[in-house]
């Protein structure tokens, strides 16, 4: 299946190398593009969008550690992982809430983030600038609109009131600007999510896979209505996307997240990754290699560097029977379950001596990649091709299941939490009463996003963060992160720290 997006791929790779590119349509039509941004013509515009989706790739604030520290180590779910003494700098912030103010994995979330929101800034203006209004065009503004709100929607609910920069930067000193209260960057991503389900299509087929649709951006921007509590907002937006016949639950839980399963029924947007059979090419990603299997080379089990492991609290999380357990983690010493996604291979038991085969007892198994194909593309220890899930379907579904239930349809919403659970190989449950229906579809949020950075925040906006993660040192300032001291002491004054930290 990769080998139909190797195309696709290799032009976000080329991409990457800024504006000399062209769009994949009509290639040996377009003379060079030697001009500036201003005097670029549409063809030149789809070449920044491809840009911005070869950069979100590349970011090592959406794909790799960073990402990883701020969306999934501080949930009660999962920790930092690796061999003890490796990155033992992390464990304190991200896994006991002693959060630190410069540090590397949060200074690259943000600039990442901003780096991302300035392209996205630059191809909305050169559209504005060359009025460019065809429907290409549009589309292409749309796209840069999605990723300008996908970042700015982990900025504000990572650090609340952030700098609002909706223009185009020409010089350094333009993005040095006090911070906006979080209300105006909601504002912001709600009006880009707008446009961008306006004018994005419903589907691109199989020529573009992964290129954001309609249903992309409903669907992030249902997610951030839910986290203000704006039900109805929300709801009227999820059931947008289930009734588009677009999407569906796909056939299998554990199908999700191999190979075949990407961009599949359930798949609403994925950071695309492709590594070719034999190695040759590589636009692949880190995402998958920071969390694969850490052992010995001689073991034959160093598949990763073993970051983001699953805690125990998480394996007791799932009822008996939930083949999403089995789908989810992989268990030193036990068998990978063939039936539920493993390739017939046992993992080397768990030894707490950091010169063992194994320093943890669990690993996330939706990113364990085929062994075949680690073997012929030469890449054992680092499974770059594998995609990063982003938004899915059953998200949409449990989302609509939560507005239901806390607009007074809790006898509604049963229905669409049966759906999910049934996938999983559970019995059907009854709606009793609205608090009952809400502990279960927190419990089905839990066990069915485990390990997909929605756990903290799914805490943190149902205001159970503080009882869940308290132990282990959580208190409510923690629910934002302060903003990065390198960026505050290059503002001269502008950026103030967040006033809790």
């Amino acid at each position: 299946m990769k080998k139909n997006f190797k195309i696709f791929y290799s032009l976000l790779l080329m991409s990457s190398m800024m504006i000399g590119m062209y769009g994949c349509q009509k290639l040996l039509d377009r003379k060079p593009l030697t001009a500036t941004l201003e005097d670029l013509n549409q063809g030149g515009l789809e070449g920044q969008i491809y840009g911005l989706y070869s950069n979100l790739r590349n970011s090592a604030g959406f794909t790799t550690i960073p990402w990883l520290a701020v969306n999934d180590f501080r949930s009660d779910d999962s920790e930092k992982g690796s061999d003890p003494s490796d990155g033992a700098e992390w464990v304190a912030p991200f896994d006991n809430f002693a959060y630190v103010k410069d540090l590397w994995a949060t200074n690259q979330y943000w600039d990442d983030h901003y780096a991302l929101i300035n392209l996205a800034n630059t191809a909305i203006q050169t559209a504005d600038s060359l009025k460019l209004t065809d429907a290409s065009s549009m589309i292409n503004v749309a796209e840069a609109k999605f990723l300008r709100a996908y970042s700015y929607f982990d900025l504000v609910r990572t650090y609340g009131d952030i700098p609002k920069i909706d223009f185009r930067i020409y010089n350094a000193n333009q993005a040095n600007i006090a911070k906006s209260p979080a209300s105006a960057i909601y504002a912001l991503i709600d009006a880009d999510l707008t446009f961008a389900s306006t004018y994005l299509p419903i589907a691109w087929g199989n020529q573009y896979p992964g290129r954001l649709t309609s249903g992309a951006a409903k669907t992030l921007l249902a997610k951030a209505h839910l986290f203000r509590g704006n039900w109805s907002q929300a709801l009227a937006l999820s059931n947008s996307v289930m009734s588009s016949g677009t999407y569906a639950l796909y056939n299998s839980y554990y199908g999700i997240f191999k190979d075949a399963g990407e961009n599949c029924s359930e798949s609403i947007f994925e950071i695309q990754a492709y590594v070719s059979p034999n190695g040759s090419v590589d636009n692949g990603t880190g995402y998958a290699t920071c969390m694969g299997v850490r052992a010995s080379t001689a073991s034959g089990w160093n598949l990763g560097w073993g970051w983001d492991t699953p805690t125990d609290k998480l394996v007791g999380a799932y009822e008996a029977g939930d083949v999403r357990k089995q789908s989810t983690i992989l268990f030193s010493g036990q068998s990978d379950d063939p039936a539920t996604g493993g390739y017939g291979r046992v993992l080397p038991g768990y030894v707490t001596d950091p010169g063992g085969f194994l320093p943890r007892k669990y690993w996330n198994k939706k990113i364990y990649a085929d062994p075949a194909y680690r073997t012929s593309t030469g890449m054992s220890d680092n499974p770059r091709w594998i995609n990063k899930r982003v938004l899915r379907y059953a998200d949409v579904v449990l989302m609509a299941a939560e507005c239901m239930n806390e607009t007074g349809n809790g006898a509604g919403a049963v229905g669409l939490v049966n759906s999910i659970r049934s996938r999983a190989g559970l019995a059907n449950i009854s709606f009793v009463n609205q608090a009952q229906l809400r502990a279960a579809i927190k419990q089905e949020r839990r066990v069915e996003l485990a390990l997909e950075g929605e756990r903290f925040f799914d805490l943190v906006r149902w205001g159970d963060a503080v009882s869940v993660l308290g132990p282990l040192g959580y208190t409510n300032k923690c629910r934002f992160y302060p903003l990065p001291q390198p960026a505050i002491d290059k503002s001269g004054g502008k950026l103030i720290q967040n006033p809790e930290w």
